[in-house]
């Protein structure tokens, strides 16, 4: 056998393995767990971090303060030095279309080793606290939910102990470039961080959805959150780490009524969305880079280039092991490709989108030592220790 023919060999060896042994990442039946209604509705404050968001605000903020919660609920949105009138905006909305209270404030810019999503957190929570609720619900300004969004995940924590509810909320796949590369990256992370162990007591694999938390008050103080991933730019897994370990209970999983409004019509969005963060998701590693370069070009990679190297040279184990290969990871494509209801002929597709995702980790590297960092919406974080997410 050659040596590309053994590399083929192993290609289906590592998909087989993630197939039965990487905690069934590739299924999505991991929605919402059973719930009932609790005797008593505790008191829950909304805080909703928004820096420059006008353009997605009147998409998502209605859809907070109409939520139908049996208890008390409040909305605190955090303007984060908005340069294009978030803060008005908000309170103009909320004069249109009335519902839950709501509290515009600005915390002014971040203190050194402060990121600003989470100073403005910080700063929500803070306020949140003279309420003394129950539960805080951490949700971005791109995030729309159903008027019983609030209520589910409530019940639902109540339910299940859960110190952290969190859903993977539905991101916008309407241009042809989302259709094609956002279904793969919540694949990706659901690789990373199989939903199934982040819900196991005991289980060491900790990750949340940033845009929609729901966290038990008593547990963020007792795991100091904010304070103690101040400088977290990736703050959903660096919250969910300090829930664990708190020795808290984490829920995560993909939601049915909550969408992100947010659009990446263009490859430039999608590009700067992944490859501002990827590296520091790498903690500035050349090792891991070097590692994960190399992992995606064999998982990934090899399969096709296996079925045309065994096409070209009527080479039929090399061939043959190449399609299985690929045969599995269309396979386990597939259900992503359903909950987000787009088309199946995608699937065999996914070795591209890879191959995308791997150049904008190396460009995530290239920016980070030119000195640029990871940077969203004006602001750069440069910390070799910082990770980062999307809002």
């Amino acid at each position: 056998m050659s040596a590309f023919t053994w590399t083929a060999a192993v290609s289906l060896a590592a998909w087989l393995w993630l197939l039965l042994c990487q905690g069934f990442f590739w299924r999505t039946d991991v929605r919402l767990p059973p719930w009932r209604e609790p005797a008593g509705w505790p008191d829950v404050c909304v805080v909703v971090p928004a820096r420059d968001e006008a353009a997605v605000l009147p998409l998502s903020l209605p859809s907070l303060l109409a939520q139908d919660y049996p208890g008390r609920a409040e909305v605190f949105l955090v303007d984060d030095g908005s340069t294009d009138g978030t803060g008005d905006l908000a309170r103009e909305l909320a004069a249109r279309h009335g519902g839950l209270p709501l509290t515009v404030t600005s915390p002014g810019e971040p203190p050194p080793g402060w990121t600003g999503k989470l100073w403005a957190v910080r700063h929500g929570i803070g306020l949140a606290h003279a309420r003394g609720p129950e539960y805080l619900l951490l949700t971005d300004a791109d995030i729309a939910h159903e008027p019983d969004s609030l209520r589910l995940l409530v019940a639902a924590a109540r339910t299940g102990g859960f110190d952290v509810v969190s859903q993977m909320a539905r991101l916008r796949v309407a241009s042809r470039w989302e259709r094609l590369v956002v279904p793969a990256f919540v694949y990706f992370f659901a690789q990373l961080y199989p939903f199934r162990r982040i819900g196991r007591k005991g289980s060491r694999t900790a990750a949340a959805a940033g845009g929609c938390v729901l966290l038990r008050t008593e547990t963020a103080e007792k795991a100091r959150i904010p304070d103690a991933i101040r400088h977290a730019v990736i703050d959903d897994v660096a919250l969910a780490r300090a829930v664990k370990g708190a020795e808290g209970h984490i829920w995560l999983g993909l939601a049915d009524r909550v969408d992100s409004v947010r659009p990446y019509p263009r490859l430039h969005d999608l590009w700067r969305m992944v490859s501002r963060s990827a590296y520091a998701q790498l903690r500035h590693s050349p090792l891991l880079l070097l590692g994960t370069v190399a992992g995606l070009a064999v998982v990934y990679l090899v399969p096709p280039a296996a079925v045309l190297a065994g096409v070209v040279t009527a080479g039929t184990p090399t061939l043959l092991l190449g399609a299985a290969a690929w045969l599995v990871m269309t396979g386990t494509y597939t259900p992503m490709l359903r909950y987000y209801r787009q088309p199946l002929w995608l699937a065999p597709l996914l070795p591209f989108t890879a191959f995308l995702y791997l150049l904008m980790t190396v460009d995530s590297a290239v920016q980070h030592y030119r000195g640029r960092g990871a940077a969203w919406k004006g602001r750069t974080y440069a910390r070799p220790d910082a990770v980062t997410d999307e809002g």
